[in-house]
C-alpha cells in the first residue's frame, strides 16, 4: 500500500507549520475576490490560517493578507472573514 503524506502549510498569523487539513484557507482569486475556501481546493492563490482566535484577531489587526499577496485589502474583508470564523465555531 501506498503512503499518503499529509503536506504541511504555515499559518500566516503565528507562523508554526502545521497540517494542511488543519488550517483555515483564504483564497484569492485572479477576480481578486477573496473568501474562506471549506473544499481546500478552489482556484487562486491561498493563505493559510490557524483556526484560533488568536491568529484570527492578529489577521485583521496586522492586515496580513496585505502583506501575503501584496495589495490592499479592504477592512470589510477582513470584517467578513472573521464573521465566517465566528460562524463556523
Amino acid at each position: 500500500m501506498k503512503e499518503h503524506k499529509i503536506p504541511n502549510r504555515m499559518c500566516i498569523a503565528c507562523r508554526q507549520m502545521k497540517a494542511k487539513t488543519a488550517l483555515l484557507r483564504i483564497v484569492k482569486t485572479a477576480n481578486n475576490e477573496i473568501f474562506f475556501d471549506a473544499s481546500h481546493k478552489a482556484d487562486g492563490r491561498g493563505a493559510y490560517i490557524c483556526n484560533c482566535e488568536i491568529c484570527i484577531g492578529k489577521l485583521k489587526k496586522m492586515r496580513l493578507l496585505n502583506k501575503v499577496w501584496k495589495i490592499n485589502v479592504p477592512l470589510h474583508i477582513y470584517e467578513q472573514l472573521e464573521e465566517v470564523f465566528i460562524a463556523k465555531k
